[in-house]
């Protein structure tokens, strides 16, 4: 197969980080390359160097045996380069048309040709069997549907080399072998695809080369068909990756919070949760397995107080309230982990350590008298670095100069470390390596080993299988079936989340 693409000794160095040191890769036409490696490794700075968003400091990048300078965006589509980027560039309120063709010029310009566009797009849309109306606004489609318009808009523009971010992480599993299918066929076409994931059976269900980074530098390059997930995440992380965990029948306990008939209406009156209800009991991980936007983060955010709840009550510990805040919440021992760390979990302007200890701060032994004692929340902050293997330079290291991987990690020590009766997990592994998933699905499971109470909201459905005791499957706000994990496969949760009710007779009760 002929090169279409070569990276060679890209260096991006950022200040007190080496980023990516002298990386070389290589893409061939017709191929799936994945690029693995842990948070931190260089994975993302790679492919933005790639993508004009960073301008690497050495190294040359070839198209074709032509050498090419990308200074931004528009000089890799120029280039044949398109990228999907793990967190969606659509704008809600336009057309698939209009988020397709923003900001390229038209042959008529400067006036808009939308009706030849959308012919071109409605052409693409059947050739690879995505069954997208040109017309419709981005607002009416699924998310499986909006990735798609995604991968339009590269296709569009005629893109040689297709740049892939996490592009499985908001699917179904229905969605993710639909997802495949297209990439075959691009691959077929003789279009080249670059790969980033932090799902090892993604890489060896779909790659036909993985290059593994470590801090920044290339220490693997393998042939898929010849290699094994467990030397991949060798390689990752520099040691052997527990991937079983140890099976045993929960002990569950009595319920420590319930939630009772719980409505939230949002601002434009839609309903985003619809009466739910459900029981939490000590002892136990009850995970919440669907599709991102169905409800999720609603149901975190109403039992952690963040958020009001238009009908029912929650009882927490045989308390009974009609209305939470996130102070209540906290001291009556319940940690949270938020989706969103940037905005919700950390003060990305503070210090590392002052992060790690905003839920506590006011406590004993951090604080006396309303003193903070600043000299032990600095050592408890070296403790949790070492403890979590938090990648910063020192305790004072403002977060928003740390790596998403390492901000979710003084996100998961400031949480655990509480020892909270009630754990409410919502994507927590969400931007971690292989190393640190491993290690926080292990968290959880002695969490609840030692009798906490364990809520895991995940889109990861190996993950909830993995360590869940039982399933709640939610779909438009509303539950399709609560099941213990042993009596269900991926097939059935995956059509559960896509909408399909499970029968009463086949769900569980409460506590069994």
């Amino acid at each position: 197969m002929s090169i279409v693409l070569k990276m060679e000794g890209i260096t991006k160095i950022f200040p007190k980080v080496i980023a990516n040191d002298h990386i070389s890769i290589t893409l061939h036409k017709g191929e799936v390359h994945a690029l693995l490696g842990e948070n931190g490794a260089g994975k993302s700075t790679l492919m933005n160097c790639l993508y004009g968003l960073y301008r690497p400091d050495e190294g040359k990048i070839f198209i074709k045996d032509r050498e090419v300078v990308i200074q931004n965006s528009d000089d890799a589509i120029k280039n044949g380069i398109g990228m999907v980027h793990q967190h969606f560039m659509l704008i809600p309120e336009l057309t698939v048309t209009e988020n397709i063709i923003l900001g390229l010029r038209q042959s008529r310009a400067p006036l808009l040709d939308i009706d030849e566009a959308g012919r071109k797009i409605k052409e693409l849309s059947e050739r690879y069997h995505f069954n997208i109306n040109p017309h419709e606004k981005i607002k009416n489609l699924s998310v499986g549907m909006q990735q798609r318009v995604e991968i339009l808009k590269v296709l569009y523009r005629e893109a040689e080399i297709l740049v892939l971010d996490e592009a499985t992480a908001v699917l179904t599993p229905q969605e993710v072998r639909e997802l495949f299918g297209v990439i075959r066929k691009l691959v077929q076409e003789g279009r080249s695809v670059l790969i980033i994931t932090h799902k090892l059976e993604e890489v060896m269900g779909l790659s036909d080369v993985v290059t593994v980074l470590r801090d920044g530098k290339v220490v693997g390059n393998v042939i898929t068909k010849k290699t094994d997930p467990k030397e991949l995440a060798r390689m990752m992380v520099g040691r052997d990756v527990l991937f079983d965990f140890h099976e045993r029948h929960a002990e569950v306990g009595k319920p420590i919070m319930s939630v009772n008939d719980i409505s939230v209406t949002d601002k434009k009156g839609v309903r985003k949760l619809r009466n739910l209800s459900f029981s939490l009991h000590k002892g136990e991980i009850l995970g919440i397995a669907g599709v991102d936007g169905n409800g999720q983060v609603e149901l975190s955010e109403v039992i952690t107080g963040m958020l009001p709840f238009t009908g029912g009550n929650i009882t927490i510990k045989g308390e009974s309230f009609g209305a939470l805040n996130p102070r209540i919440v906290y001291e009556q021992g319940v940690s949270h982990i938020p989706q969103d760390r940037q905005h919700t979990g950390l003060v990305l302007g503070m210090s590392l350590m002052k992060n790690l200890i905003l839920t506590d701060y006011y406590h004993a032994p951090y604080s006396k008298n309303n003193i903070i004692d600043y000299d032990l929340v600095d050592d408890h902050a070296a403790d949790m670095i070492k403890q979590y293997n938090i990648k910063a330079p020192t305790t004072e290291t403002i977060a928003s100069e740390l790596s998403g991987g390492n901000q979710q990690k003084i996100i998961l020590a400031r949480e655990l470390c509480r020892e909270p009766d009630i754990l409410i997990a919502v994507q927590p592994t969400r931007g971690l390596d292989i190393g640190a998933t491993e290690f926080l699905r292990q968290k959880l499971i002695d969490q609840r080993d030692n009798g906490s109470a364990v809520l895991l909201i995940s889109t990861e459905l190996e993950e909830i299988l993995q360590v869940a005791d039982r399933i709640a499957v939610i779909h438009e706000g509303q539950f399709m079936g609560i099941v213990r994990k042993n009596e269900v496969d991926i097939n059935e949760l995956g059509l559960m989340m896509a909408g399909n009710m499970r029968s009463p007779s086949d769900s569980i009760c409460e506590g069994e």
